[in-house]
C-alpha cells in the first residue's frame, strides 16, 4: 500500500483498498485496519477510543453526519461522501459504507465501516459542490435550514438520499 499524495494537501489510495473501523455507539473507535492508521497518520494508540470525528473535515456540513447517525439508530445501513482529514491536515474523499451490528437478542452494539476511493473526481466535484451549499446554509442559518436545502434539492431530483448518493 502506498499513499499517493494528488495535490499539496489531497491524499488518496488504491482503489482496490479499503479503510475499516468499527466504533462503539458512540462513535469512538473500537478497531482500525492497518490501512486507516497509514491513511489517518495517527497511531494505533491516538485512534483506539478517540471519537471518529478526530478525522472530520471543516467543510464536511454537520447535516450528513445527523442523517448518518440518525439512520444507523434506526438500524439501517447508510452510504455517504465524507471528506476527512488525517493527523497532518491532509484531506481525502471516501465512499463509507456504515452499517448497524447487532449481538444475538438484535441489540445494536456497534458500527462497522467500510470505506473507498470514490470512483471519479467527477464525482467528488459534485459533492464538493453540495457539501458546500450545505455547509453555507448552515453556517447561515443552522442545522434544520440546511437539511430543509438537503431535503429541496433531493426533492428538486426526485430521489430519495441513497438514490442520489447512487445515481454516480
Amino acid at each position: 500500500m502506498s499513499i499517493i499524495e494528488k495535490t499539496k494537501s489531497e491524499i488518496t489510495f488504491s482503489k482496490d483498498e479499503f479503510i475499516i473501523s468499527k466504533t462503539d455507539l458512540k462513535g469512538k473507535i473500537t478497531y482500525c485496519n492497518e490501512l486507516f492508521i497509514e491513511v489517518s497518520q495517527y497511531n494505533e494508540d491516538e485512534l483506539l477510543g478517540a471519537p471518529h470525528s478526530l478525522l472530520r473535515h471543516p467543510d464536511m456540513p454537520s447535516v450528513i453526519f445527523a442523517h448518518l447517525w440518525s439512520e444507523l439508530q434506526l438500524g439501517h445501513e447508510v452510504f455517504a461522501y465524507v471528506k476527512n482529514r488525517n493527523k497532518l491536515g491532509k484531506f481525502y474523499w471516501v465512499l463509507a459504507f456504515v452499517t448497524p451490528s447487532f449481538n444475538e437478542k438484535g441489540e445494536l452494539f456497534e458500527y462497522f465501516s467500510v470505506r473507498r476511493v470514490p470512483a471519479s473526481q467527477d464525482i467528488i466535484e459534485t459533492i464538493d459542490s453540495l457539501y458546500s451549499k450545505l455547509l453555507l446554509e448552515e453556517k447561515r442559518a443552522g442545522l434544520s435550514a440546511s437539511q430543509a436545502l438537503l431535503n429541496k434539492i433531493l426533492e428538486d431530483k426526485g430521489v430519495s438520499y441513497e438514490e442520489f448518493i447512487f445515481s454516480f
